[in-house]
């Protein structure tokens, strides 16, 4: 049973530890749901050759977060591998369907309680608690300044040949009436545009940092040059039918 209990509490820390890395990552700015694939895909030594990965690796504390989650990764793999032999090895029929059951039952309590709404704010809580204190991140709340919900976000727009917005001025695209803000946009060349005008063109290969609502922005960075502007049109009454249903205009 020592080596049963030890496997439980093997995958008890490493989905303690992944939650913790995936706030730590979105201290760091990136989005949650990137933070979270990152630092579970990290855990397990599961790589995968995307954006985001490069944006990790050209992040210094980022590095450092996913290093330690590669290492703790494979050093519990190797763990987990030998309490599991040790727990079900020279074990009679009855014991290892006990053991198994007993396995089984704490693996789904773990993974149920780690999705516990007020187990993600007790963990992000505290992550943010000790990296304020014990490191230098700036762990200021931006979600909460920002006022997001379940519906808006921040994110990066990849523009890309043949969509829609690429090539055109800010000003002609007129995504406000789509209810996406337009924060910034980082050029393929490494340059920073902190507060893009109206004149401000977004070129193939482009990162546009946006706000708005997820669906929206998860649209537009795939929209095509070809149905673009009656798409806009949809999504732009479809935006103001909801202020009004709000009563904001």
């Amino acid at each position: 049973m020592i080596a049963l209990t030890g496997l439980l509490f093997l995958i008890t820390l490493f989905v303690l530890f992944s939650k913790v890395a995936a706030v730590a990552l979105e201290t760091t700015g990136m989005a949650r749901e990137s933070a979270q694939f990152q630092s579970r895909s990290a855990l397990m030594g599961v790589g995968y050759t995307t954006a985001e990965a490069e944006d990790i690796t050209n992040h210094p504390v980022r590095r450092r977060i996913v290093l330690f989650l590669m290492t703790f990764g494979n050093a519990g793999v190797i763990t987990g591998i030998g309490s599991f032999l040790l727990t079900f090895i020279d074990t009679e029929a009855t014991q290892t369907a006990g053991r198994l059951a007993f396995l089984m039952a704490g693996t789904v309590l773990v993974l149920v309680a780690a999705h516990l709404s007020i187990v993600d704010r007790l963990i992000g809580w505290a992550t943010r608690a000790a990296l304020g204190r014990y490191t230098t991140l700036d762990v200021r709340d931006y979600a909460a300044l920002l006022r997001f919900d379940d519906e808006y976000a921040i994110t990066e727009l990849h523009a890309r040949s043949g969509e829609w917005m690429v090539g055109r001025p800010l000003a002609d695209l007129h995504l406000t009436r789509e209810g996406v803000v337009i924060l910034g946009i980082n050029r393929s060349d490494g340059e920073f545009f902190g507060t893009p005008t109206g004149e401000t063109i977004i070129d193939d290969g482009d990162e546009v940092l946006a706000y708005g609502r997820i669906e929206v922005l998860a649209e537009l960075c795939q929209r095509p040059s070809s149905t673009g502007d009656a798409i806009h049109l949809d999504v732009a009454n479809a935006h103001r039918r909801r202020l009004e249903d709000h009563g904001q205009e």
